[in-house]
């Protein structure tokens, strides 16, 4: 718990005192390599913290049978299926465990309780979801305004330990090319 009372305090100054409040709220989970998180069509009932690994957030493309990555998660940020969440509505994406994970998370209701019970936890929540509406415009702008080496850049800073941990398909899924491709901005960046 000490992991969460920190994070949580560094995202929106959550104190002790409102801290306490949540601590019968938080479960803790192990994932292998492999689970889902969430599923298609699933509404997604958890917020997660992730205390160790990488998830990701794809689809499958209806005509090619093709998995496409849309989001990454890792240590230290949430895991959630935003919108299935807060409109409580079934999912249109996956969420899987990339490697072994643990995270912390909580049902939505008892988020919403501590919601209602704290203004730091309410706080939180916007805080929530400002970080999940510029994590998905950055996402979009990105393909808008953005070349694959300038995403592939922005992907070490955000996720700093990712290429150690998964397979160079799904990262060049993630930035929208293909393999060849991957390798040569890669091979371009070493040279610099």
């Amino acid at each position: 718990m000490d992991h969460l009372e920190t994070f949580f305090s560094s995202i929106a100054n959550i104190d002790e005192d409102n801290f306490t409040l949540s601590v019968p709220m938080w479960q803790e989970k192990k994932y292998r390599k492999g689970e889902f998180y969430n599923e298609y069509r699933n509404v997604c009932k958890y917020l997660g913290v992730i205390k160790k690994g990488v998830f990701r957030t794809y689809y499958v493309d209806d005509k090619t049978g093709e998995e496409k990555n849309i989001f990454f998660y890792s240590n230290n940020q949430f895991v959630v299926a935003y919108k299935s969440f807060i409109s409580q509505t079934p999912c249109n994406y996956f969420t899987q465990a990339m490697t072994d994970a643990t995270i912390y998370y909580i049902h939505i209701e008892q988020l919403n309780k501590l919601y209602s019970q704290s203004h730091q936890w309410e706080h939180l929540g916007r805080i929530i979801a400002e970080r999940a509406f510029s994590v998905g415009n950055d996402r979009m702008e990105s393909f808008l305004f953005r070349t694959a080496e300038e995403r592939y850049l922005d992907l070490i800073e955000q996720h700093p330990d990712i290429f150690n941990a998964i397979p160079l398909y799904h990262i060049a899924s993630y930035l929208g090319i293909q393999g060849p491709s991957l390798s040569r901005i890669r091979k371009r960046m070493t040279h610099q």
